[in-house]
């Protein structure tokens, strides 16, 4: 979107100076005509760090945004509604300012004579690479409203998903953090005022009364020292996850390994990467453009490696399903069903399937979850709060016997 500066006069006479954005001169003079500013000069300029939009055209989409985009987008298409005229509408009726701003530089690039999927691609924060490859594939295949009707169905399908399993995961993070909270009051508010009561009576604390009291005098007095640690300790493991490859495919591996919530992830990881595949086979991409592809998106070093493994595979003339059956991440299932793909050649068809199965377990695991983090979290409160209590209430019975 370039940046324009005009000068004009208004409805009443008064001169005005300013900026607008426009993907075309014509557009900045039609984005006057609707301010009514009727402009005497009009000449592009550069953005600068000043311009207050700027920061809202280099945002990514959000996700929902996308969702709604591409399903609109395919019902339009399927309507039979050219893709300009359907890019318009769609710029018009968005509430997602970045994605306005997108749509309208894609509008002008496709009246400019290019493909939709060459003006998306110069939009990699608002168009993923698995979107732009399969409509690059239906504009070759002339399937273009059957390929957009995948897509809406698969970013709808990833984006229900990925909801329920943030939503599950979120919910005892908050929980944790008013676990913390209540401890720190305890420790901070409560605590040191009976502390100060059992030295008055010099009365023989016993040794959980002395570790408590040890920790919350630390916490009162040396408070600062525990936020740097902290803020130290979370800096130091953000650069060694970005900076260094090993780490991160051992936090990975952590993560998947994780009680309870390791075989939630690792299910939602693999029921993403099977529909991805799916997804792209069914529309022709080429499968070690398509391999490509979801190497990039997967989240998960482990994931990534595995794909990795299968892209090299296939280069040598060996199945894809190999190091998958190998791998500890994939259980013996996602194999056996990518081996009979190969054989029978209907792989997108078993992709999806095990798509379907895992996106499925995800569902079942995260309503489970939901019944069982409730009390677990309570159970754990009253455990702290209990210990902190028993440690505060033993001396007290040495007390009343003296008395």
């Amino acid at each position: 979107m370039a940046l324009y500066k005009y000068v004009g006069r208004t409805e009443k006479g008064k001169l005005k100076k300013g900026t607008v954005e426009g993907a075309t001169k014509n557009q900045a003079l039609a984005a006057l005509r609707e301010k009514r500013i009727r402009p005497r000069e009009l000449t592009e300029t550069k953005a600068n760090l000043f311009n207050k939009d700027l920061a809202i055209g280099g945002k990514k989409v959000k996700n929902e945004d996308f969702v709604v985009y591409c399903r609109q987008f395919a019902t339009l298409i399927r309507a039979g509604i050219s893709i300009v005229d359907a890019t318009n509408i769609l710029a018009q009726q968005t509430d997602s300012k970045g994605l306005h701003k997108v749509l309208l530089e894609v509008e002008a690039d496709i009246r400019e004579g290019h493909a939709f999927s060459e003006a998306a691609s110069k939009h990699p924060k608002a168009f993923p690479a698995l979107f732009i490859n399969m409509v690059r594939a239906g504009e070759v295949s002339g399937d273009m409203d059957a390929t957009l009707d995948r897509l809406a169905n698969h970013f709808e399908k990833q984006h229900a998903i990925m909801k329920k399993v943030k939503s599950t995961l979120s919910y005892p993070a908050v929980l944790l953090v008013v676990i913390i909270g209540v401890v720190i009051f305890l420790m901070v508010s409560i605590v040191p005022q009976i502390v100060s009561s059992f030295e008055q009576f010099g009365a023989e604390l016993p040794a959980i009364t002395k570790m408590v009291m040890a920790m919350s005098d630390f916490m009162v007095h040396s408070w600062y020292i525990i936020i740097f640690l902290s803020l130290g300790l979370i800096g130091l493991l953000i650069a060694l996850f970005k900076k260094s490859p090993a780490f991160q495919h051992a936090f990975y591996v952590g993560v998947l390994k994780m009680p309870v919530f390791g075989k939630l992830i690792q299910k939602t990881a693999i029921a993403q990467m099977t529909r991805t595949l799916s997804s792209l086979f069914a529309s022709s991409v080429p499968i070690l453009q398509a391999l490509t592809i979801v190497e990039k998106v997967a989240g998960n070093s482990v994931i990534r490696k595995v794909i990795r493994s299968s892209y090299e595979n296939l280069e040598e003339g060996k199945p894809l399903s190999a190091p998958i059956m190998e791998s500890w991440v994939f259980p013996p299932l996602v194999g056996q069903m990518i081996a009979i793909g190969e054989q029978t050649g209907q792989l997108d068809y078993m992709l999806a399937k095990v798509a379907d199965f895992y996106e499925e377990d995800v569902e079942r695991t995260v309503d489970t979850l939901k019944s069982l983090i409730e009390p677990m979290m309570i159970i754990l409160l009253a455990c702290i709060v209990g210990f902190i209590v028993i440690a505060v209430m033993l001396p007290m019975f040495s007390i009343f016997e003296q008395m």
